[in-house]
């Protein structure tokens, strides 16, 4: 019976061409997301260099602060620490962080080197912990998982070994806020203040964890205080609300797909004040303005779209990580009318979320309906793409860098939403909620009529 059940599944390559993830120390970058945190990097010199360059520099060139990028403490690990043991030069490099670095919070992410020597990284860490230092220790093995897999390591680790232990109160209406992973989506600093914005208009308190709106570690010692975690995202981050509420008994709402647009925003903010059970009045009057600014913008392109039919597209294929791909399709075929010809999901979500996912792509608009694909090969990604027959006018194709010369070859117009993406500097831009959709019907069209 084993034999006849592997005839049937799709045999993974031992290789992986043009990724659009980075390994699980990448990480590292959910540390930089938290203002005054300190990541030291427990790995050998190549491996923060290639995360500042796939994720920070090569994604919109979003730049870094702080103990980021450049700046980012290592080990450095050399064959002498593999040969001999790496605790040494671990524990002379957190002696000097915490001389050059005034840091709330540091976090030490051991990579390939450290998990596969053994070395006791929590044993030392626990050291300095018990002379009063705010320091955490994380297993951030490449070989365990992607960058994503090491986001929900970190959150966790975080939780445990520096929020600790909470007895009080929770207070309603407070909201701690999961959403995207730092620097893994190039827009994800914007994201967060628009969704931050509307939970705020429909009359939240919102902590946010990560980016401009952050407030340090205060805001994450004040996560056992919130009425309830909200997780805005098909997989990411549910493995941490559950362990939140093991740990607190802190209820928390999953909400697979990132809102884009009126109509997915408003029926998002009315999930989540019907979850809280806070008073509507607030968030009907939100919703009401909102929409008006946006059907009345909407009603000002529309004379666009109706008279400049001509190079615009009808028909698109999407490649990125699963909450993207979804959000994107689910908003250009429901609310804009174009057809999905190809979905690819890449960043190889866990097989217990992929039925969700698989059945909110068999929902994407009334008659609409894709059969999205798992892959996180470059090569056979491009492949399929290639292999689209686009029935008619100039397609549209939403991928990574990886795919430009395959846009050109198709004559398509060509759009960055995933990493890699070096074609794109970006300061503060978002796409999801209300402003942000306006700012993505922008992007697409402004390439229509021959803008970048």
């Amino acid at each position: 019976m084993s034999e006849a059940l592997n005839t049937n599944k799709k045999k993974k390559s031992n290789s992986i061409s043009d990724p659009r993830y980075s390994c699980a120390v990448g990480a590292s970058n959910t540390v930089v997301g938290i203002k005054g945190a300190v990541p030291i990097a427990n790995c050998s010199p190549g491996c923060q260099l290639k995360q500042t360059a796939f994720l920070t520099f090569e994604n919109g060139f979003q730049g870094s602060i702080f103990a980021g990028a450049g700046n980012m403490p290592s080990a450095n690990s050399t064959e002498n620490d593999i040969v001999f043991g790496g605790i040494k030069t671990l524990d002379q490099l957190i002696k000097s962080t915490l001389k050059v670095f005034d840091g709330d919070l540091y976090v030490v992410l051991t990579g390939c080197v450290g998990g596969l020597i053994g070395d006791d990284v929590p044993s030392l860490v626990n050291e300095y912990r018990d002379l009063g230092y705010p320091i955490v220790a994380v297993d951030t093995a490449g070989f365990k998982g992607n960058n994503l897999f090491g986001h929900e390591e970190v959150v966790n680790a975080i939780v445990d070994q520096f929020v600790g232990d909470y007895k009080g109160e929770r207070k309603k209406g407070l909201v701690n806020l999961w959403f995207e992973v730092p620097y893994y989506n190039q827009n994800w600093r914007g994201d967060y203040q628009e969704l931050a914005r509307i939970l705020r208009g429909a009359g939240f308190e919102v902590n946010v964890l990560f980016g401009p709106e952050n407030n340090g570690v205060k805001d994450w010692l004040r996560i056992p205080e919130a009425q309830f975690n909200l997780v805005v995202s098909p997989w990411v981050g549910v493995r941490n609300a559950e362990h939140l509420e093991k740990k607190y008994g802190q209820p928390f709402l999953h909400i697979p797909e990132i809102p884009i647009g009126a109509e997915a925003t408003a029926a998002f903010i009315r999930k989540v004040v019907d979850f809280a059970g806070i008073d509507k009045e607030q968030s009907e009057k939100f919703i009401e303005q909102e929409n008006g600014i946006y059907y009345y913008y909407l009603e000002h392109f529309s004379e666009f779209f109706a008279e400049y039919w001509y190079g615009m597209p009808s028909e698109f294929a999407i490649t990125a990580d699963s909450a993207y791909t979804l959000a994107y399709t689910k908003f250009l075929a429901d609310q804009i009318g174009l057809i999905p010809r190809k979905a690819i999901i890449t960043d190889d979500p866990p097989q217990k979320f992929r039925k969700g996912i698989e059945d909110a792509f068999h929902n994407i608009s009334e008659g609409v309906d894709v059969e999205v694909e798992f892959e996180e090969d470059g090569y056979l990604i491009e492949k399929a793409i290639k292999e689209v027959d686009f029935s008619s006018g100039k397609p549209l194709i939403l991928a990574s860098s990886w795919e430009i010369n395959l846009a050109n070859d198709k004559g398509a117009l060509f759009f960055e939403i995933t990493p890699p993406s070096s074609e794109t500097l970006i300061i503060n831009r978002s796409f999801v909620g209300y402003k942000g959709a306006l700012n993505l019907l922008e992007k697409i069209y402004s390439a229509s009529v021959g803008g970048k």
